[in-house]
């Protein structure tokens, strides 16, 4: 009995006994956090994808409907007809009273009634509403949002969203989890200490990335070597963090880009109404030419608006379809408008046109791209400065040329003064009120049509931009 007792005292205090345990119990303590940890955090990330994607979605349906004042079956259902089509399993709209407009579900059946969900209800008191729940195999969310006109709720747009596909990989990432753990288990007996190192190592360079993705770095990436599960694991992580990436660049783009594509004409529209108010006993004529401009841009931010809709199109070079058009009347025009600006500003504007300005395009992108470049050059030179504005034909080419006698480009600038958001005057853009993406946008924009844009500084001081189309004989649109 003695022999047996120091036996047995030998084996609990032995340190092989004591290391095997230490790995056994740290393997034991990392398989469950490795089963629980990243299980939780990949539900929160993609509770987090979901309240961006489905938040979006009723984003872009409560914008296509925010121009009407008041909200019936038809004109709902033609505001709703030119969303692009979002996956989601109902979408419904609702008046003032929660009386159902629109309903996606195949029968119908709640059209004419009334519908009390509590996201419409918090919706129609003016709140942003998202839930998301994960239960049975599916993650079920929820979204509402109201529907304003001129700062007085309307209806409110609601969406739902049952997606087996998330669930499914969350599904199968448990699945992966315990497969692993298992294997872990049985493969530490033998190697405990080996593997327990090369195992932690693997798992906390997941977890550091889980961290990473969860404070927001989407671009971290999991290098986890090998083929085991936890590469595979790693991988779908990546995965996940590239598609919450995606979404997360995609709708600060969109933003981004509506608020600067739209301000061109909503500040033409501003200008040409504050002229006919400030100019006394203004002829009858004029009005009219000034009415004719307004109702012209009206019409083009209505445009601009449906194009918006479409961004993500665009691309995928899904244009619209262009047709020849004159640049002249269109130069004209953005010069009308812009010699305001210019002239509260203290910059003289000139401009000059040559030839025959043809080119296959549409009216409105030729607007843009005339209007960004001239509206660049009066903003960001000084006071007293000129800037001259020239559109010619150089043998089969239609150039515009913008150029002013400011400060110039710095030369380390000029390689990246076309990427999206790049600001060479960061501070003084944000002041004069730049989002970094006009010039970008006039570079898409050409180029999808075949042509070349490029800037330089001029050698008596200032930039120049030179923008070419290829010129094509015909009449077009004016």
């Amino acid at each position: 009995m003695d022999t047996i007792s120091k036996d047995k005292g030998r084996i609990w205090d032995s340190l092989q006994f004591k290391f095997g345990l230490s790995y056994i119990l740290i393997i034991a303590g990392v398989l469950l956090l490795l089963n629980t940890y990243p299980l939780r955090v990949s539900q929160d990330l993609v509770f987090r994808s979901k309240a961006t994607t489905l938040q979006s979605s009723v984003s872009v349906m409560v914008y296509s409907l925010s121009g009407l004042d008041r909200l019936t079956e038809e004109n709902v259902s033609q505001a709703m007809a030119v969303v692009e089509e979002t996956g989601l399993s109902r979408i419904l709209v609702t008046d003032s009273a929660g009386k159902v407009l629109y309903d996606t579900r195949e029968t119908n059946d709640a059209l004419g009634e009334y519908s009390f969900y509590t996201e419409i209800v918090q919706a129609l008191l003016g709140n942003d509403v998202f839930s998301s729940s994960y239960r049975g195999g599916a993650f079920r969310s929820r979204a509402a949002s109201p529907v304003l006109y001129q700062n007085q709720i309307i209806g409110a747009v609601y969406a739902y969203e049952y997606d087996t596909e998330q669930a499914a990989l969350l599904e199968g990432l448990q699945g992966n989890l315990l497969r692993l753990s298992a294997g872990i288990a049985v493969v530490v007996l033998c190697l405990s200490g080996l593997l327990s190192r090369a195992l932690t190592r693997k798992i906390g360079q997941l977890l550091t990335a889980i961290r990473e993705v969860r404070e927001g770095a989407y671009s971290h990436r999991a290098e986890v070597p090998g083929r085991d599960e936890i590469a595979q694991l790693a991988q779908e992580f990546n995965s996940l963090t590239d598609r919450l990436k995606t979404t997360d660049t995609a709708r600060r783009r969109f933003v981004s880009d509506a608020s600067h594509v739209l301000k061109t004409p909503l500040a033409a529209i501003r200008l040409l109404t504050d002229s006919i108010l400030q100019t006394e006993n203004i002829d009858r004529e004029t009005a009219r030419e000034f009415v004719t401009d307004i109702g012209q841009e009206a019409e083009r931010l209505s445009r601009i608006t449906e194009d918006l809709l479409r961004l993500t199109r665009l691309d995928s070079n899904v244009l619209e379809r262009p047709v020849v058009v004159d640049a002249l009347p269109v130069l004209e025009q953005v010069m009308r408008m812009m010699s305001l600006v210019a002239q509260e500003k203290g910059t003289e504007l000139t401009y000059r046109a040559e030839g025959t300005c043809t080119m296959l395009a549409t009216r409105d992108e030729i607007h843009q791209i005339i209007y960004n470049l001239t509206d660049n050059a009066v903003k960001y030179t000084p006071p007293g400065s000129t800037v001259q504005v020239s559109l010619f034909r150089e043998g089969d080419q239609v150039v515009l040329t913008v150029e002013d006698n400011g400060a110039g480009i710095p030369e380390e600038d000029l390689p990246r003064i076309f990427e999206r958001f790049y600001r060479v005057d960061k501070a003084r853009s944000r002041a004069a009120g730049g989002t970094g993406l006009g010039l970008a946008i006039v570079r898409d924009t050409v180029e999808k049509r075949g042509g070349t844009v490029e800037a330089a500084n001029r050698p008596g001081g200032g930039a120049v931009f030179t923008v070419r189309w290829p010129w094509r004989e015909g009449g077009g649109q004016t």
